[in-house]
């Protein structure tokens, strides 16, 4: 068990208010997770057959760059407060390459992102974004499987190549990179009020301990929860069946029958868990050390024994792109270990770029007062780097293999927050 209490990282130097997370955005945005999530069933289009041989994936790549070439301008699609808004490292692209970037924050939430973006996809019309970030999960499935992103060509990205960590490389739910490569990651683990609750959970099981009745906070979100009594029944999302989805949703309806979850949040959860409403959430990592920095409160954030869930936010390339070929060396700029280091000093969130680490422990023995010590404690927190200890228990979301199977999960996991 991981208690991360020592560790976490400040908040951005020179600031006064909290500064909202890449998952507040949905909170602002006033959107529900399950409404969300159930619109964003169902999507009527052509399903694309996906190449069947490595010959095949690569024949699809060289007839897609076949021909492109730089144009000298990005459109940029992220989500709010991603990135510096001084946008430092993309002035530093433009500097280097000549291309100008248009950044954009308009992904409010994947499911009213896929929504907005699929009809103009399916017609073959532009978005007017030629790259864009997205979270593994249903949407990022239902964008490969509608044929709706570009191939990457791993030629034009030697950055990724030399210093992406190994973990970056070997996705699930994008086995080889195919369509595209981790912009950050977060951590979905349990957060507790260390006002009471003495003892750091180790388990899973705390969430389910009699004792802690009405003062347990569980999430809304379908995977989120279903992850959840997957671990605690040592089950692999990223291996589940739906046998064990079944044996996972049984469990967390003795915790929902028994009293002991107060309610199934969406991104409201921080506050009561420091006000002592609830006692212990499941929780996102980013959230836990920026509450803590802003509010002076002293939140905790563990990786219980039996793992965690890793989630990814993920660059890739709309097939009506206009810039494919500025757009993929945006990406792969990203992957400059300098220029990770630059973006995880700003946004305190895990990078897929471990040489990032020594890079920031020099700018932290470079600087002096409060930016010393911020940069000292991004540097050694595990909520940024984990350890390879960490990494061998994080698991992600079930890849789900088609819409019916998708339903299927949603249907058993909704039952329970819904009820």
């Amino acid at each position: 068990m991981n208690d991360f209490r020592n560790q976490d990282p400040a908040f951005l130097r020179g600031m006064t208010q909290r500064r909202l997370g890449r998952r507040d955005a949905f909170r602002l945005a006033g959107l529900s997770a399950a409404g969300l999530a159930l619109a964003a069933c169902g999507v009527q289009g052509k399903r694309v057959a996906q190449p069947t041989s490595s010959a095949e994936a690569q024949s699809a790549v060289q007839q897609y760059w076949s021909g492109k070439v730089k144009n000298g301008h990005v459109d940029f699609a992220n989500w709010p407060l991603y990135m510096d808004p001084k946008q430092p490292e993309l002035k530093q692209f433009t500097d280097q390459t000549g291309i100008s970037v248009t950044y954009s924050e308009v992904i409010q939430e994947n499911a009213s992102w896929f929504a907005k973006i699929q009809p103009l996809l399916a017609a073959g019309q532009s978005i007017n974004y030629d790259l864009m970030v997205v979270t593994n999960g249903i949407q990022f499935s239902q964008l490969v499987e509608l044929g709706y992103l570009v191939s990457l060509d791993h030629s034009k990205l030697p950055n990724f190549a030399a210093n992406a960590g190994p973990r970056y490389k070997s996705e699930a739910f994008d086995p080889g990179n195919v369509y595209s490569i981790p912009w950050t990651s977060g951590m979905t683990g349990i957060a507790y009020n260390p006002k009471y609750i003495d003892t750091p959970p180790t388990s899973y099981a705390a969430m389910w301990d009699p004792k802690y009745k009405g003062k347990v906070g569980m999430m809304a979100d379908s995977q989120e929860i279903g992850n959840f009594g997957m671990f605690l029944l040592g089950i692999d999302p990223e291996k589940s069946t739906p046998a064990d989805w079944e044996k996972a949703a049984a469990k967390l309806k003795e915790q929902r029958d028994a009293g002991i979850v107060r309610k199934y949040y969406d991104q409201s959860y921080v506050d009561p868990l420091s006000k002592g409403d609830i006692w212990m959430c499941q929780a996102w990592s980013g959230d836990i050390f920026q509450k803590n920095v802003s509010d002076g409160t002293d939140l905790k954030f563990v990786i219980p024994d039996e793992g965690a869930t890793i989630w990814t936010d993920n660059m890739m390339i709309p097939k009506t792109a206009a810039n494919p070929v500025d757009a993929i060396m945006l990406m792969d700029f990203f992957y400059d270990p300098k220029v990770a280091a630059s973006l995880a000093e700003y946004i305190n969130y895990v990078t897929p770029v471990p040489a990032a680490q020594a890079i920031i422990k020099a700018d932290a023995d470079a600087a002096s007062g409060d930016d010393k010590k911020t940069l000292e404690e991004v540097a050694a927190s595990p909520l940024v780097f984990p350890s390879e200890a960490d990494y061998a228990k994080l698991r992600s979301y079930r890849n789900f293999k088609n819409t019916d199977e998708q339903k299927q999960y949603e249907n058993i996991f909704q039952a329970i927050t819904t009820a």
